[in-house]
Order: C-alpha cells, then structure tokens, then sequence
C-alpha cells in the first residue's frame, strides 16, 4: 500500500482552518504538519525562503511572483482570508480630507506597495472614486515581500528607520495611511486620526452591491515540483480546505459556540446581504475579483502584464467543488 506523502502546511489559525489545525481534516494521500504563523511573518518565509510545502500567502504577492516568469509555486482556489477595506482608509484630521479625490497631491503610508490589502484599496479609489494614483506621494514602512520597479509613474519612499506609517499619521507628517489592520490611534478614539469612510459597513455594503467583490486578501499555494510529481495533490489540497471550512460554517450555527448575544443575527445578516457562500472556493465564482487584482497589478507596477486569472492554479482545480454535507 502506497504511503502518504508527508508535507508541512504553514496558514493562519482560523475558525474555517480549524479543522485542519487540530487534524479532524487532511487532503486524501497527505500526512500534514501544520504551522500557524501570523500572515507578514508567514509571507516572507514563503516568498523569500520557500520554507513550506504548502503556504497560505498573500495573493498580490503571488500575481507578482507567477509574472516573473518560470516560479517554483502553483496555487489552489482557496482563500482563507477575505477582508473588506474601505474601513482601512485612514486620515489625519488636521489635513481636511473629507473626500476620496482630496488624497490626491498627499503623503499617504502603506504597510509596503505589494501588500493585497493596499492593492484593493488603491484599486478601489482609483475605479470606484477616480483617485489618480500617479500624484500621491506614497511612503512604506517594511521592506517589500516581493522587489518591484514602479519606474517613475508612482512615487515611493520608504519611513526613517525605526519610525512607523502609524506614528506619521498621528503626527501630522502623513496625511493619511492605507493600513491591513485596525490601527491603535482609532481604537483608542484618538482625535487626530479618522477613518476616510465615516461608514465603512455601509460603503462596504455598497460596494458589494455593485461589484461582488468580498475582497480575496489569502491563497493557498503549493510547491510547483510536488504538484507536478502528484498531480491529485491539487485537487486533495482544495477539498481539505474546503471540508474545512464548511465544517466551521455549520459549527457557528450552535448558538453555544460564540459568546456573543447577537452572534445569530450577524450570521443571518451576512447571509442575506452577501449571499449563502461568500467565501466560496469556486475559481469561477472568484474570477472578476482575481481580474480585476491583475488588471490594478498590472497598472500599479507590479506585474509586467496582465494575464489570465486561470493560469494562478493548479488546471485540476478549476472546476466547481462538489457540494460536502
């Protein structure tokens, strides 16, 4: 009898990877060790080291790693992280921005350029609110997971060593800041710093409507060589995400497995204005989102051209998922 391969998977620890945390789920043929590490942490290895045999990573860094040519990873349609991120738009209150076109001619900080949440917030305000991009003076705080050449159209410069985008926006010495989490200022109610959408839900909310973007921020890649030598491991790898991730949907309808008295409400609310399976794993379900990653990629310099949202996976896992129970 034919051994399983043994293969490490690095993700985050989340409610819809849970079940492959602990084990209660494994890709058919595969003994997984899995690793939890927070996602900067996770992507550099990944990107820069190649440390895991199967990696959640940053989509942007993807599409900007498969343009360069012959790459040594082939992704799967899962992703186990989406966010929404008109609520990651800060400004600083003294700068008098109250619209999204008034970012224009400002110094705006980035955690870095190929960041996916800065990727859809730039593409956001470009085509929803007709933000020139090209006339901000934009400022990063880390080194980039992935080396990019935006030639002259984009201005960029990284912070000070040890200063942060954070600290510059508190200060005034940013004008506003485009951030993947919450940012401590907000939380603590600091007044000099606001969020750029007074009503992030509700403009979320409309952006949806409009689109059908529930912004893609994670994919699951493989190591090309594994994939290729197996080519069932694809497939094996996305039905284990997604069992997985089923499996927490289901658990969150027992009223017993959050401590939040409204938590049935939040879950029916975001069925009836997202839909029954907004983190669907289904590639065609999430190709204008991925088309519309490459096209901003393309624009905003991190990619050579555009290509086909297909060529990102494995071919075996382009077809629809079977329904699990």
């Amino acid at each position: 009898m034919p051994r399983n391969l043994e293969l490490t998977l690095a993700c985050g620890d989340y409610d819809i990877t849970r079940a492959l945390i602990d084990g209660g789920v494994a890709p058919k043929g595969i003994d997984l060790t899995v690793l939890t590490y927070p996602s900067p942490e996770r992507h550099w290895r990944m990107s820069r080291g190649r440390e895991f045999d199967i990696c959640e990573l940053s989509l942007a860094t993807y599409i900007t790693l498969h343009d360069r040519g012959t790459f040594p990873l082939l992704a799967v349609p899962a992703f186990p992280h989406r966010r929404f991120r008109h609520g990651f738009i800060f400004v600083n209150t003294a700068a008098g921005i109250r619209e999204p076109k008034q970012l224009e001619g400002r110094r705006v900080g980035l955690r870095t350029w190929t960041t996916t949440a800065g990727l859809w917030a730039r593409g956001i305000l470009q085509d929803d609110h007709g933000v020139d991009l090209s006339t901000i003076d934009w400022v990063t705080q880390d080194e980039e997971d992935v080396d990019v050449d935006l030639g002259e159209r984009y201005r960029l410069r990284r912070t000070a060593e040890g200063d942060s985008v954070t600290a510059m926006l508190e200060r005034g010495d940013l004008d506003a800041l485009i951030y993947p989490d919450p940012v401590g200022s907000v939380e603590r109610g600091d007044p000099r710093v606001a969020r750029l959408f007074p009503d992030p839900k509700a403009a979320e909310i409309e952006h949806f409507s409009r689109t059908g973007f529930f912004p893609l921020m994670h994919t699951v890649v493989i190591k090309r060589w594994i994939v290729e030598a197996n080519p069932w491991v694809a497939r094996n790898v996305l039905d284990a995400f997604e069992i997985s991730k089923e499996r927490a949907f289901r658990a969150m309808r027992d009223p017993r497995r959050v401590s939040l008295a409204w938590w049935r409400e939040a879950l029916e609310e975001q069925e009836r204005v997202l839909g029954s399976d907004p983190w669907s794993y289904d590639f065609e379900a999430n190709r204008p989102a991925l088309e519309a990653m490459i096209r901003w990629s393309h624009e905003q310099g991190m990619i050579s051209k555009a290509f086909p949202a297909a060529d990102l996976f494995a071919p075996t896992t382009l077809d629809r998922l079977p329904a699990y129970v």
